[in-house]
């Protein structure tokens, strides 16, 4: 693994950083959205071949860590094609290739992903979405929550349960739902969380789908489901620490130019250490980043597994300290409007819950890396 950035990697961050720094915290997401993708940003993950630039979850996180930087992140970045356009590409039907990959590179078509249940959680093994065949069709029915940014995308890639004939047990597999598919509904569930992605409760009543919208091989959903899920974490961790370094330069900036004595405040340890450990812990959290999207990217899914799961608690604990001292240093001005930073108090504890629980976390390195007993 590389311990500096290419010069390839440099020059993506600084494109990618113009583009957020022109359009800033009060970005227009759809017009932000059309110029990434114009600019090669969004499909800068998927195969050339099919419209994409041919890059890896490296790239991609870069692009969003850099957006989230200059204030104006895009959420549907970790899953349009970091989650779905990753799964397709990699075992999707050559048909589903041509069909999908070409426009989510292009930012002309959109897909969502839906994954947690009411009572599921973190527990992927209780998912009661299930599939079962009708002639050559589908039947899907079951109950999605916290979906992100549905009303934007064009189909949802589902995660439902089909039963194996050997055993009669079932096994996860995905499926491509359009958005006007008969019997796919969705409600919108009212956040406090105020973000230009909403997110919805998604039931499926026997939606009825062709053959060919099952992704890749009924046997190997469990592999597809994990290749979604690795990036979806170290996109998480990209959009955690953007957004942690966006707070913290507004709070260097204020505490440069904020006077109340003889001096700027920033001259104080009181202010200046806590800013530092900040960027310290943002600084270690990229490089855990940086190791998962280089061995996800090098074919090696259990490494990635392990790192992307680090990167992200780390990602998500330090975006939270990083807000959190941000706030504190500008002090009332940190609740205004005006600076732009209360808005990120919420939106930083989405790091710390989604798409894995930091208990969850832990719970997985405690068991996998070092090899204590499970506690469920």
């Amino acid at each position: 693994m590389p311990t500096t950035e290419t010069d390839e990697h440099k020059a993506l961050r600084a494109a990618v950083s113009a583009l957020g720094k022109r359009h800033g915290r009060d970005y227009d997401r759809e017009q932000l959205w059309s110029e990434a993708a114009k600019l090669g940003y969004l499909g800068v993950n998927l195969p050339e071949e099919y419209g994409g630039g041919g890059g890896g979850i490296s790239e991609l996180s870069i692009v969003l860590e850099e957006l989230g930087a200059a204030g104006c992140p895009l959420l549907m970045m970790v899953v349009s094609p970091a989650i779905c356009g990753t799964v397709i590409a990699r075992f999707g039907t050559e048909e589903q290739k041509r069909d999908w990959l070409p426009g989510i590179a292009e930012g002309t078509r959109t897909m969502a992903f839906g994954i947690t249940e009411p009572d599921a959680g973190s527990n992927s093994h209780r998912i009661t979405t299930t599939a079962r065949k009708d002639g050559t069709d589908w039947l899907l029915t079951g109950r999605k929550v916290f979906i992100s940014g549905v009303d934007l995308a064009d189909a949802t890639l589902i995660v439902g349960r089909t039963e194996d004939s050997r055993t009669g047990r079932l096994k996860p597999c995905l499926f491509i739902v359009p958005r006007d598919a008969p019997g796919f509904t969705r409600r919108q569930i009212d956040m406090e969380l105020q973000a230009a992605e909403k997110q919805f409760e998604l039931t499926l009543d026997d939606v009825r789908l062709p053959a060919d919208a099952l992704v890749g091989d009924e046997d190997a959903g469990l592999l597809q489901l994990f290749a979604g899920l690795n990036p979806e974490r170290i996109m998480t961790a990209a959009f955690a620490i953007g957004m942690g370094r966006y707070a913290l330069a507004r709070a260097i900036e204020y505490a440069r130019e904020r006077t109340v004595w003889d001096a700027p405040i920033g001259a104080h340890q009181a202010i200046a250490h806590p800013l530092a450990q900040a960027h310290i812990d943002l600084e270690l959290a990229r490089l855990m980043m940086q190791k998962a999207a280089y061995l996800y990217d090098a074919g090696d899914d259990a490494g990635a597994g392990e790192a992307a799961n680090m990167a992200k608690y780390a990602a998500g604990e330090a975006c939270v300290r990083a807000v959190d001292q941000s706030v504190h240093t500008l002090g009332g001005n940190g609740l205004t409007r005006e600076f732009g930073l209360a808005s990120l108090i919420t939106a930083a504890r989405v790091a710390r819950i989604a798409p894995v629980s930091r208990e969850m976390i832990l719970n997985y390195v405690s068991h996998q890396t070092l090899g204590l007993p499970k506690s469920y």
